[in-house]
């Protein structure tokens, strides 16, 4: 599946939420939500992430910046 720049996804191998951040070779680049190092996932482990899924992102981001474990953005 070729997911558009820039869209939620979830890596069914390791079960990890991203935004992807590009197509490498076979490979889809994607980011942890809210920052931090990239990693390569086989598309056809790639879905697009459901609402719920990126709520839930958001809101462990928004709980680890509150604690400040991650930085402002």
């Amino acid at each position: 599946m070729n997911l558009p720049l820039g869209c939620h996804a979830v890596d069914t191998h390791t079960g990890r939420l991203g935004i992807v951040m590009g197509h490498e070779g076979p490979y889809v680049q994607l980011r942890p939500h809210g920052g931090g190092l990239e990693w390569d996932a086989r598309p056809e482990a790639v879905r697009p992430a459901t609402p719920a899924e990126r709520l839930s992102a958001a809101t462990a981001h928004a709980d680890a910046r509150g604690r400040g474990e991650a930085p402002l953005t």
